[in-house]
C-alpha cells in the first residue's frame, strides 16, 4: 500500500493548484449522480484515477481517493 497523505503538512505545487482549480470551477457536478454536471465530474475523477495508476504502474481499480481522512471503504 503506498499511503499518500500529506494535505496536513505539504504545500501543493502550482500545477496541483491550478488542475484543482479548474476541476472545481468546471466539474463541480456529484460523480456518483446521472445529470450533466454529474457525469462531467465523473469523467474527469476516472481520468485522474487512470492518470495516478500508470504513474504508479497498478490498476485503475486498485486507487482510491478520500477525504476527511475516510478510507473510503
Amino acid at each position: 500500500m503506498i499511503y499518500l497523505d500529506h494535505a496536513a503538512t505539504t504545500r501543493p505545487c502550482p500545477e496541483a493548484l491550478a488542475a484543482m482549480a479548474d476541476a472545481q470551477e468546471r466539474c463541480w457536478g456529484n460523480p456518483s449522480a446521472i445529470y450533466g454536471p454529474g457525469r462531467q465530474a465523473k469523467a474527469l475523477l476516472e481520468s485522474a484515477r487512470r492518470t495516478v495508476a500508470g504513474a504508479l504502474n497498478a490498476s485503475p481499480g486498485e486507487i482510491l481517493f478520500t477525504s476527511g481522512g475516510c478510507r473510503g471503504i
